[in-house]
């Protein structure tokens, strides 16, 4: 019985043997089909690149760098060869997304050019003082005298604005003029608008400030950062001259009023209670607004 067992146990190892044996043979000859099938796909691959690689190089336009100029000619470059960045359609000028930022930046420093570099401020003050004159207190309100003054602004810097738009804006948005160009442009009809207001003393003294040579008549020589201030001081002092012509009649009706009451002993009662009716009517009989406003347009003309 020993015996059997034994050879029966070594039959059995034997087997396991030829089994092994098997599954190594099977999984090399796996492994070799594997192998080539691989290897012929990786050719396959590699002659369909070369094959792309020469229809892209024939049908490639190779130029050398830097010989194209115009926006048309830099949308045939050659993308294989290069790296080219346009905006704004290829133009060469900026695109939407930074023209809003630029656009939404300016947006801040309007508030500031409608009262340096516009009629803006001798409107304001005139207006003002004939507020004063009148001793209303607050009629027109503020608001009111603001809204007079912006309308009035624009009436008076119509012809200004209208040239801007179509000599500067309107070509830049074509893609006709650059930027500097077109800020150039923009900035000479104001610059004649101002000078044409400015008093030559003070734009002479800024000069004079500045160290900046000047004939007394030439526009081109007078540089923007002296034609600003100059501008502004020849507001005031002309928007002040108005106010005083305008305060004179009204200075007049307070010194009768004070006569009449002081020769009457009624020295405890305030002269401006009663001559502001005489004030109001007086400045509706001569129709007062109308003078005003008028005349005051007419001192830019």
């Amino acid at each position: 019985m020993k015996n059997k067992s034994r050879t029966y146990n070594v039959g059995q190892e034997l087997r396991k043997i030829v089994y092994m044996l098997c599954m190594v043979v099977t999984i090399f000859l796996a492994d070799m089909v594997v192998v080539n099938a691989t290897t012929e796909d990786d050719g396959a691959a590699a002659e369909q690149i070369l094959d792309n690689r020469q229809e892209d190089e024939e049908r490639t336009n190779i130029r050398e760098p830097g010989s194209d100029q115009t926006g048309d000619e830099l949308k045939k470059l050659n993308i294989a060869n290069s790296l080219t960045i346009e905006y704004d359609n290829g133009n060469g000028e900026l695109s939407g997304t930074l023209r809003i930022l630029l656009i939404l930046t300016a947006l801040a420093v309007v508030p500031i050019l409608l009262v340096t570099i516009t009629s803006f401020t001798r409107i304001l003050i005139v207006l003002h003082f004939t507020r004063q004159a009148l001793n209303t207190q607050s009629a027109p309100p503020n608001q009111v005298l603001i809204a007079i003054s912006l309308f009035l602004t624009f009436f008076v810097m119509q012809p200004v604005i209208a040239k801007v738009y179509t000599e500067a804006i309107v070509p830049y948005d074509a893609g006709e003029i650059g930027f500097e160009e077109a800020f150039e442009v923009a900035v000479d009809p104001m610059r004649t608008f101002m000078f044409e207001q400015t008093q030559v003393k003070d734009i002479d003294a800024f000069m004079q400030i500045s160290n900046t040579a000047w004939d007394g008549e030439s526009q081109n020589q007078v540089p923007t950062s002296v034609l600003i201030p100059a501008f502004i001081i020849s507001e005031l002092r002309t928007a002040f001259i108005i106010g005083f012509l305008i305060y004179v009649p009204f200075i007049v009706i307070d010194m009768v009023v004070a006569s009449v009451l002081m020769s009457m002993g009624m020295m405890m009662l305030p002269p401006t209670t009663i001559s502001m009716p005489f004030k109001i009517l007086l400045f509706v009989l001569a129709d007062g607004w109308n003078l005003v406003i008028v005349y005051l347009v007419r001192t830019f003309y």
